[in-house]
This record gives C-alpha cells, structure tokens and sequence, in this order.
C-alpha cells in the first residue's frame, strides 16, 4: 500500500542518509527505513526486507531528522496572516500611506507589522500617521515588536495620551502586542493550524511557542480541536511564574488534560533588555550620535536571579532574552549565580570573555541566523563602535556551546532552511557574505536544527522517534539557493505523515 498525507507510514523506501557523524555501512546507497510504533525500527539495502504495510517511497530523496524552530511567537506569527506587509516601506511616509489604504479587520482596527524604522531617514511622526489614517484605530508593530506606533484613534483606545510621535516601546509595545493578539479563538486557531502545516511543509515537526500568554490552555484546546501536525513546547512568563509553580508544571511535563502528547511545558522566559532596531539592546558602548544610550536593562540581575532560583527550585529551565553584550554578560551571570538550565535567546553581541561561558555553564546558545542578514547593514552602522562581537555562531560553536536555531517568527519567517542558509553562507542573494568568520559548517547548521541543537543532535536509527523530513538535495552538500529552497517531499511525526508533497 502506498502511503498517504495523514497515515502511518511502515517503510520508508529507496532513500538516502546524509550526516557527518554517520556509522552505517551505506554510504550513498539507497535504503529503505522500516517504521513501528513511531520509532525506527530498522535500517537496511533498498529491498533487502520485505516491505509491509504503507510504503512511501521517496525516489533518492535525502532523510533528515525532522527539524525544529526553536523560537515562535505562535499567534503573532499566524495573525502576521491578517496584516498589513510593511517590509518594504522605505519611509515613516510610505509606511502611513500603506496603513490609510489597508483595509480594516473586522473589529475596526488597521494592524501592520514588519516595518524598520532604524532605515528611515525620516522619523515616525503622529501627524503623519493620522492624516493618513484618519480615526481607524492604526497600529504598526516593528519588525523586531520591541516598538509600536500608533495613531491618535489607537492611542486614545489602548488609554494613551497622544505625544506627538505615537511610538511606545519594550513593555507598553509588548502589552499592545498581547492585546491585537488576544482575538477569539475561532479566529486564532485556524491561521495557527495554517501556520504549522506550512511549518510541516518545510520539515518542521516542533517548535519553542513563547507567545507573551498563557499558553497551556490555548494548546489543550488547540489538541481537543484535532491539532496534530507539530510537537509544541510552550514557554511562561513571569507574570504567569507564580501560577505555573502553583499548579505543578515542570519543563518536559506533558500539559495538564492535552489529548495528545504532541505539547509539553516549556521554559520560564525572561526578556532582560531591548532590541538592535529599537536601539535598546543594553550595551557596554553608547550607541552613535547618542551618548547617553547604552540600551534598557529592563530586568534588573537581582530580579533576574529571584526569578531564575524559583523557576529552577520548581522544575522549570529558563530562556533569557539577551541580546546586547551587557544583557549577554548579566544573563551569564544569573546561570552561574542560579545553578539554572537553559538558554540565551537571541545572544546577538557577546563580549569575547562571555563566549565560551555558554558551554562552561551548560546554556544553550537559542539563535536566529537570518536575523544577521537582516540587520546587516543596521550592526554595521548602529554597533560600529561595540568592542564585542556581533553574531558569534562560529566562535560559540568552536567553544562548544549548544547552538539551537530558530526564527523568531514573526520577526523573520518560519523556515529552518533559510537559518541554515545565513549560518552556513552569511548572505543571501548576490551580496558578499558578512563577518564570513562567523560561518558555521553545514552539519552543525543541520544539528542546530533539530530538537537537540548541535551537541545533541537527533539521530536516525534504530530505536529513535521517526520523526523525519526527506529533502530533494543533501543539505551537506548544498550550495545558498539550493540550502535556502530546499524542497521537502514529506513530513513525519512519530511516522506519521503530516506534509506530502
């Protein structure tokens, strides 16, 4: 029988294997993988063992473990769906203009997302924004959604003072996020099914959901509802630590009532500083042309480190959003002062002396290489005069920190082969690759991946989970266009097929 989108596959037929660590005698043979109850159970020559139940044959298309993002804001991203592009507006002008002519959602409300303010020559004004918009509530989210600008209608709405320019940024930006995020479900929940299965279409089989809510009850919905196409590791805020440490949730526990194992508790995340765009990130150097800004440390260490002893005390790991070598430097500290587990997210500029404390302390590195080609020209100009270093993939894989890739969606999309890419190249299209030195090799990009990240990479063999992607191309082997194309045939959870192409 041949197997179809949703089924359980028996046998994967005439593939290929690819990795670096690899110890099987098969060299570029095909094989045929041989599934059970969610796990392989066999690897052998193409037609050595017979072939029994569904049979999805791959053609000489390359099996990998199925990949991870490690870093989603779940909702933003699906709801990204619904709003105004504002990637391309090159002006605080055009990006007013595009928001007059977007069409209302259907509370009344214009929501934009993805603008760069940081490449404007001109500055958000509020009068701009209103004679563009009129009073429809108006509200554009930055790319990196550590600022939001609002018009006058929106700002009186959300119970702000117009000021002029209509921009709030770090934790009044995050509380406009959580409320144009907080639709009804009948809303949310469909363009999250969307997303994922277009996350199985690229060979995702889980994802990091760090969405600013509580997020265990939207999930336990989600599975009743039939949600199977991703595993989910759902991360608490601290405004939510008191609760998760109430009813019991430790990191790993599978959630309380879900129908299914596919989501589990994730980590306790902190956000400590700012953003580059933003130009909070908490620096050693002032930023240009404004000497007094080094950035927002918007958790102080001694909060930081209360936080990180009763997460740990409970069970819980922790991810702390650092990205400026300062933030970098106190989150460190609070690992080594806590005895806590976890990760750095984002970890963007790292003083020299921090990088191989990632490693020593046993914190993962949870990075997002596409957001180093975005803000390329933007670290060259606004960090210029930072003595740390900027995008450290190379030299944090070198001391042998654990490297998890993600995307930071909605901040750039959800697509592990394009952060394979920016690790791998350092650019995309025909620009000269940047900060070449900090390339990392196409099988940690690949491990960096998986669920593990790189010293713990998922593995196919038997007795490990099938949860499995089959590409076109040999990811080793790829050059940028192929590695950031990558068309993927198939999708399996636990050997079932959630994506066939």
């Amino acid at each position: 029988m041949t197997a179809a989108r949703g089924e359980t596959v028996d046998v994967i037929a005439n593939a290929r294997l690819t990795g670096s660590d690899r110890t099987d005698p098969f060299g570029a043979d095909p094989v045929d993988v041989h599934l059970a109850e969610g796990l392989v159970v066999d690897i052998a020559p193409a037609g050595a063992l017979p072939r029994r139940g569904h049979v999805l044959d791959v053609d000489g298309g390359w099996v990998v473990p199925g990949l991870w993002d490690h870093h989603v804001h779940t909702v933003q991203w699906a709801l990204s769906a619904q709003r105004m592009a504002l990637g391309e507006a090159s002006s605080a002008a055009q990006a007013a203009r595009l928001m007059g002519a977007a069409d209302p959602l259907p509370d009344g409300r214009r929501v934009g997302s993805g603008f760069r303010d940081a490449f404007w020559a001109d500055t958000p004004d509020l009068a701009v924004l209103d004679a563009a918009t009129g009073e429809i509530p108006t509200y554009l989210i930055n790319a990196d959604v550590h600022s939001v600008w609002l018009n006058s209608a929106a700002l009186r709405r959300e119970g702000f003072e117009p000021d002029g320019y209509g921009i709030l940024r770090e934790e009044p930006a995050f509380e406009i996020s959580r409320r144009l995020n907080a639709v009804d479900a009948s809303v949310s929940d469909p363009l999250v099914a969307r997303m994922a299965q277009d996350a199985a279409a690229r060979g995702v089989v889980g994802v990091v959901d760090l969405d600013m809510s509580w997020n265990e009850d939207a999930w336990v919905r989600r599975l009743a509802a039939g949600f199977d196409a991703l595993r989910i590791s759902f991360g608490i805020y601290p405004q939510f630590l008191d609760r998760a440490i109430a009813d019991g949730l430790r990191t790993g526990d599978v959630a309380r009532g879900a129908a299914s194992d596919l989501v589990h508790v994730g980590p306790l995340k902190v956000i400590t500083d700012g953003s580059l765009g933003t130009r909070t990130a908490a620096c050693s150097h002032a930023y240009p042309d404004d000497p007094h800004n080094h950035g927002l440390l918007t958790v102080d260490v001694a909060t930081l480190v209360d936080l990180m002893t009763r997460a740990t005390a409970a069970g819980l790991a922790s991810a702390i959003h650092a990205i400026g070598d300062v933030a970098n430097s106190h989150a460190l500290d609070a690992f080594a002062a806590t005895g806590a587990w976890g990760t750095i997210e984002h970890a963007q500029l790292v003083a020299h002396a921090d990088i191989p404390r990632f490693a020593r302390l046993g914190v993962g590195a949870s990075v997002q290489p596409e957001h180093a080609l975005d803000d390329r020209d933007l670290t060259d100009a606004v960090w210029a005069g930072q003595t740390a270093q900027p995008y450290p993939l190379r030299a944090l894989a070198d001391s042998g920190a654990n490297l998890l890739f993600g995307s930071d969606a909605p901040v750039a999309p959800l697509d592990p082969w394009a952060a394979m890419a920016a690790a791998v190249f350092r650019t995309r299209g025909s620009r000269d690759p940047w900060q070449p030195a900090q390339r990392v090799d196409a099988s940690t990009a690949l491990a960096a991946s998986t669920r593990g990240g790189s010293a713990e990479p998922a593995r196919i063999g038997p007795g490990d989970v099938a949860d499995l992607a089959i590409c076109e191309h040999d990811p080793l082997a790829a050059d940028e266009p192929r590695l950031r194309g990558m068309r993927v045939a198939a999708t399996l959870l636990a050997g079932r097929l959630t994506h066939l192409a």
